[in-house]
């Protein structure tokens, strides 16, 4: 984690930093330890909300995007390649001084390392925890301007975005749950973790339907989905699905929920997301969800809904249908 070499790095390992001006940190990890860093120069950009209300509720201004000019930007690297290059090259175009890079080995950190020095001048390099962290201070946005990426629109003429879930086609587990969706639904629809909208938008194919809520964690995703789903009847929620509530219950919920945060798979976030279901859904509302075969969703079903059948699927997914939400008592 940055941790450890941001300390090193700041501990005479060469980076100074200006003791004024604005910092911009990219994409920290949720519990990274940014010691070294004044608080209250820094803006943390992150676009999924339960990690922007985190490090909003550890006192740090949080944005969306970066806005204005900054002295120092710190680009901590996501998992996509293309969503790393894109960070880049926004903190270059936004930075009049030192711009920091940091990454673990697994997500890429050699890579993009190689990638930056074949074009500009590296410093520092600090190898350490399985990661490097470099940096350059010589203005740099002319040079990688042409990573530089936003929404496009695929073949099949959907808009997604590099770091954006299933960004290059598609999802098959989604596009299995379309399939067996009953003709009939209708009322209030609640899309949990929505994505770039397929889901949504094929919902609302059904005449009955009222309205489609598309609940999303990931900004960039939701301006996406707004762009996929043009349906008057959408309404488009950024909020984390553990905590988002409604105004009223939900008639129907329709998911596929992402089973990890980091690479290793997670199945309580999957749970949390069956837990949120029947949380909003009406006493006689409907589940439809579809997951990986091998994950354990099966007991959270049965602890959250009375009635809960398997519907189909094939060898990587299944499909359950649920009814009659459990309500705890209070």
């Amino acid at each position: 984690m940055i941790d450890a070499r941001l300390q090193v790095a700041l501990g005479g390992g060469g980076l100074d930093l200006p003791e004024e001006g604005r910092i911009a940190v990219y994409r920290p990890p949720v519990d990274a330890d940014l010691a070294g860093l004044t608080p209250d120069r820094c803006d943390i950009i992150h676009d999924f909300k339960p990690f922007y209300d985190a490090w909003e509720g550890r006192g740090y201004d949080a944005r969306v995007e970066a806005e204005g000019r900054y002295a120092v930007s710190i680009v901590c690297l996501p998992r996509a390649k293309a969503e790393a290059r894109a960070l880049i090259a926004d903190a270059c175009g936004r930075t009049d001084g030192i711009i920091v890079v940091d990454g673990q080995k697994t997500d890429g950190a050699d890579s993009i390392l190689k990638e930056m020095k074949s074009r500009v001048t590296v410093q520092g390099t600090i190898s350490k925890a399985h990661g490097k962290l470099f940096w350059i201070s010589e203005p740099a946005a002319d040079f990688f301007a042409d990573w530089m990426q936003g929404p496009t629109q695929t073949e099949g003429g959907f808009w997604t975005a590099p770091g954006v879930f299933s960004a290059d086609d598609v999802d098959l587990a989604s596009a299995l749950l379309v399939d067996a969706l009953p003709e009939k639904i209708s009322g209030e629809v609640a899309d949990l973790g929505a994505g770039w909208g397929f889901l949504s938008a094929h919902v609302l194919t059904r005449p009955d339907v009222t309205h489609v809520h598309l609940v999303e964690a990931g900004h960039m995703a939701l301006e996406c989905a707004r762009r996929n789903v043009t349906d008057p009847r959408a309404v488009f929620h950024w909020a984390d699905v553990v905590n988002w509530e409604p105004a009223h219950k939900m008639d129907a919920v329709v998911m596929n929920p992402p089973f990890h945060t980091g690479r290793a798979a997670e199945p309580q976030v999957g749970q949390a997301f069956v837990a949120s279901a029947a949380r909003i859904l009406s006493a006689h509302g409907h589940l439809w969800m579809v997951a990986n075969r091998h994950l354990p969703y099966e007991a959270e079903l049965k602890k959250r809904f009375a009635q809960v059948e398997e519907i189909g699927g094939d060898a990587r997914f299944k499909l359950f249908h649920a009814t009659r939400p459990a309500r705890r008592r209070r």
